[in-house]
């Protein structure tokens, strides 16, 4: 980046905004595998007779996609979310 001036040339721009995309991109992953895994745990533990009512049904592969697909999509809205919020804006213009 040049010092006598806070923009970014072209190339260097491009490559930040594939940093940040890859950034958020891994905290959506880990918050997806996160909420998969809250799912998991709620259906092994049981929480609620949830995983016996499963293991009694006789398809239980759509109501568990039902409870992990949106855990997932939520814990990794938040997780993201929460990442968009602790971008390190300033120290890139600090350069």
């Amino acid at each position: 980046m040049n010092s006598d001036r806070d923009e970014l040339t072209p190339e260097e721009a491009r490559r930040d905004h594939w940093e940040m995309l890859r950034f958020l991109g891994v905290n959506a992953l880990f918050g997806a595998g996160l909420g998969l895994a809250v799912a998991v745990l709620l259906i092994w533990l049981d929480i609620g007779g949830l995983g016996s009512h499963l293991a009694h049904s006789r398809n239980p592969y759509l109501p568990a996609a039902m409870i992990a697909i949106p855990l997932a999509l939520t814990f990794a809205a938040a997780v993201t979310a929460s990442a968009v919020m602790l971008m390190p804006y300033k120290k890139k213009k600090q350069r």
